[in-house]
């Protein structure tokens, strides 16, 4: 017999503004195996919680709904109340008539009639529900960091201090990502380099952290835990216990026509190459598109100047697969592609450059020794006009709709340094809104109008073409209400941020969410910011949104936090949630074994009576409870409908169906 407690929250206003929370704490009290109902206006107090496990003593309640909020929000809290008064916890449902039903809704009648079909629908339910039992699982001391940028590398350091191993996968022949590139940071115009390095040598030296660089996260199963990652090494043609970075290989390669990536292709570099100055590791690597020995079998000359021997053209791409208790994902970005931005004669003019590309032309490292020229003659430009929010802010489809968070705090950063190096250069920025939302931020971009005498024009660029050698950038003034033409040696485009591509592919493999511009989605904007849907990964960085370094250096942090308090525990407790085959009507079909997405499914032959004292053999499905995360892919695939889950049964969900459709 079902002895069933109801109970209603106000949650203040929020449910109590729009649903008559009296009349449905009334209307559940009829239903059948209701023996209590009552409304509160906060259930998750502590007062509230009290007043459940009261009434679960007192009326010895067999299960209980909560009409509250999203149960992405309490029902852990539930959970741990109903326990607490001796009740098991898989005999608590959530009714959601927050979200699902006050705030969607104004008209109170309508709204309440509404909470009261939710809230019924959770009775139905649980009238199936069963006690359950969570499992428990080991623990692989071990983590994983996806990305070796400064929010990768912040993590691992934090979680190798910790006294955890932790692996950092790198796709790019070094550690480091786009912070490397960087010539100043802001607000403070401190070396970037010189506050990024050490922290790559503290990687590099750290007995707990093993670097993956030139890699890629091939496959990933398991879960929470007990993550089984395979990583894909690719091929170097060098051998990294050997190179001792001296660079003669480099000196001696004859083709040196390569694209040098790291330097926004503005220059070239050998087949055979090191990134930049102080990558780590500091090893070759030979890019076998370039390479005349890898495509036409002569040459070799690297090899033969190489002193310890490190070159080798035979080596192939490698596999390892390793164990980890903990994901963090930190990706990264790139700056948006321009092709659909032929306004501003990216294509077709040199002089016209990102800022990301200006970036390496100030750098001392870069191409031009840290001398500003334009890239098409090498002189020196005497007026530089940035053009803010090129794709950004963009609503027309060509661009991006969010605001890249960075891009009009770099912009003044250049500004700044521009005119500090180079007084005699004008400074022209058309945008749009100023946005300097950090710690001391609009302090620094005042500095770059009020000392260095940058001209803010506030307005769109709706055209840049060249005319008798200058850049004509034409556009509106809307403070002064009037179009204007500025005649410029340089044109720096403040471009729009994405994620990096290899996100979504990543995401598959995680089985993690992204939003519609193809950030990777947090748990809870506000309570979770680092956590996925998906235990155990979490997220660092630009992968999550737009933001600047010192944001990203806090959220990797916050992962790593997240990651130890994981791997310091020894036994995780399981979601008892799980699926289960009904060996009497299995098949053995296999269809759910290709369905699902964590390989908890595995396939056993079982001797079965068949009458008569007759025995038969058939295959049928095993699901390892352990593995399982209740995800529900196989009940929907099975065409014999052997497939079920605990807790969310085909009966459950039928049940529910019929108290909606109960008048």
């Amino acid at each position: 017999m079902h002895r069933i407690g109801v109970f209603v929250c106000h949650c203040g206003s929020n449910i109590a503004a729009t649903v008559d929370v009296e009349r449905v704490s009334e209307a559940l009290s009829h239903e059948a195996g209701v023996v209590h109902s009552v409304n509160y206006q906060y259930m998750c107090s502590e007062n509230g919680q009290q007043l459940i496990k009261n009434a679960i003593k007192e009326h010895s309640l067999t299960g209980i709904v909560v009409c509250s909020c999203s149960p992405r929000m309490h029902e852990a809290t539930f959970r741990k109340t109903a326990e607490a008064a001796g009740l098991n916890p898989y005999m608590v449902e959530i009714a959601n008539i927050r979200e699902q039903c006050s705030w969607i809704h104004k008209d109170i009648e309508e709204a309440t009639e509404k909470a009261i079909v939710l809230a019924r629908t959770a009775v139905a339910k649980l009238t199936l529900n069963k006690p359950l039992i969570a499992g428990e699982t080991g623990v692989t001391k071990r983590a994983l960091v996806i990305g070796g940028g400064i929010a990768g590398i912040q993590a691992a350091l934090d979680i190798a201090d910790a006294g955890y191993e932790v692996d950092i996968v790198e796709k790019n022949p070094t550690i480091g990502g786009r912070m490397a590139q960087l010539d100043k940071t802001f607000p403070t115009l401190d070396c970037s380099a010189c506050i990024l390095t050490p922290k790559m040598v503290d990687c590099a030296q750290h007995e707990k952290i093993n670097i993956y660089s030139y890699s890629e996260v091939d496959k990933v199963k398991g879960f929470v835990g007990n993550f089984k990652v395979t990583i894909k090494k690719k091929a170097r043609y060098v051998d990294e216990t050997k190179c001792t970075g001296c660079g003669v290989c480099m000196a001696n390669c004859p083709s040196k026509k390569g694209l040098n990536a790291f330097n926004m292709d503005l220059n070239t570099r050998p087949a055979i190459y090191i990134p930049f100055a102080q990558a780590i590791p500091n090893v070759a690597v030979i890019d076998p598109e370039q390479c005349i020995k890898l495509k036409t079998g002569k040459c070799g000359l690297c090899s033969m100047k190489c002193g310890v021997g490190a070159i080798d053209y035979k080596q192939q791409d490698t596999f390892v697969e390793r164990e980890y208790g903990a994901i963090v994902v930190a990706t990264g970005f790139k700056p948006i592609s321009l092709e659909n931005f032929n306004e501003y004669g990216y294509a077709d003019n040199k002089d016209v450059i990102t800022s990301l590309e200006l970036e390496r032309l100030m750098n001392a490292a870069g191409p031009s020794k840290g001398t500003l020229v334009r890239p098409s003659d090498g002189e020196h430009p005497h007026v530089i006009t940035f053009i803010q929010c090129v794709g950004s802010r963009d609503v027309s489809g060509c661009g991006k709709p969010y605001c890249s968070k960075i891009c009009c705090m770099y912009t003044a950063k250049h500004a700044m340094l521009i005119r500090e190096k180079y007084p005699d250069t004008q400074v022209n920025v058309f945008y749009i809104d100023v946005r300097t939302p950090g710690k001391n931020y609009d302090e620094f971009y005042r500095r770059a109008v009020e000392q260095y005498g940058v001209n803010y024009i506030k307005g769109m660029v709706g055209k840049v073409y060249n005319e008798n050698g200058k850049l004509m950038v034409q556009g509106s003034n809307l403070i002064d209400n009037e179009q204007v033409t500025i005649p410029s040696d340089l044109v720096v485009l403040a471009t729009a941020i994405e994620p990096d591509p290899s996100v979504k592919d990543l995401a598959t493999k995680l089985t993690i969410s992204i939003d519609t511009n193809n950030f990777l989605t947090e748990a809870h904007a506000k309570l979770k910011p680092v956590e996925c849907a998906t235990a155990g990964v979490y997220l660092a960085g630009v992968c999550q949104g737009p933001k600047d370094v010192p944001e990203t250096v806090a959220q990797a942090s916050a992962a790593a936090s997240k990651v130890i308090g994981l791997l310091a525990k020894d036994k995780l407790k399981g979601n008892p949630c799980v699926a289960h085959a009904n060996e009497m009507t299995c098949t053995g079909c296999s269809q759910c074994a290709e369905v699902c997405p964590y390989g908890a499914i595995t396939y056993e032959n079982k001797e079965f009576r068949i009458g008569g004292g007759k025995t038969e053999k058939r295959r049928v499905a095993s699901v390892n409870p352990a593995v399982c995360q209740g995800c529900g892919a196989c009940t929907v695939t099975c065409p014999s409908g052997a497939m079920d889950i605990h807790g969310f049964s085909s009966a459950q969900i039928l049940k529910e169906v019929e108290a909606i459709c109960k008048r």
